[in-house]
């Protein structure tokens, strides 16, 4: 039985491949409402619902890093893996990955404090960057 045979697995379809790469062409976060503009520029026939769902999947099965933006909106991005943050500019959306193991440390310590485990948190810091700075 291969990985796409498996009940509740993700079938590789063109359509799941087509937005895989759009977002890994990407440099910045970017909602699935721009994903799928992007595509349909592009030529693609990928459905809105489409790139909502398999997003969502691959957000859930730890493929793609999703954040909330400022607005509500949840945007994605190709990470690297391992748990980290993201430094995000307010004007241009450069991402910056960034690991704070003190913070980790200090998460835990205050879990433990109050009697809590299997602790998660999510924590981006939105801000400008030099280049925008300048402009």
């Amino acid at each position: 039985m291969t990985s796409t045979d498996r009940p509740g697995s993700p079938r590789h379809t063109r359509q799941r491949t087509e937005i895989r790469q759009a977002v890994e062409d990407q440099e910045t976060f970017a909602t699935a409402q721009e994903i799928h503009d992007r595509l349909r520029h592009d030529g693609s026939g990928v459905g809105l619902a489409t790139v909502y769902r398999t997003l969502q999947g691959l957000a859930s099965a730890g493929k793609l890093d999703a954040i909330r933006t400022p607005d509500g909106q949840v945007a994605y991005r190709t990470c690297s893996p391992g748990h980290h943050h993201h430094l995000i500019c307010r004007s241009c959306g450069r991402t910056v990955e960034v690991s704070i193991p003190s913070l980790e440390t200090l998460i835990r310590a205050l879990a433990a404090e109050q009697g809590f485990a299997q602790v998660e948190h999510e924590l981006e810091f939105y801000g400008t960057c030099t280049d925008c700075a300048r402009s």
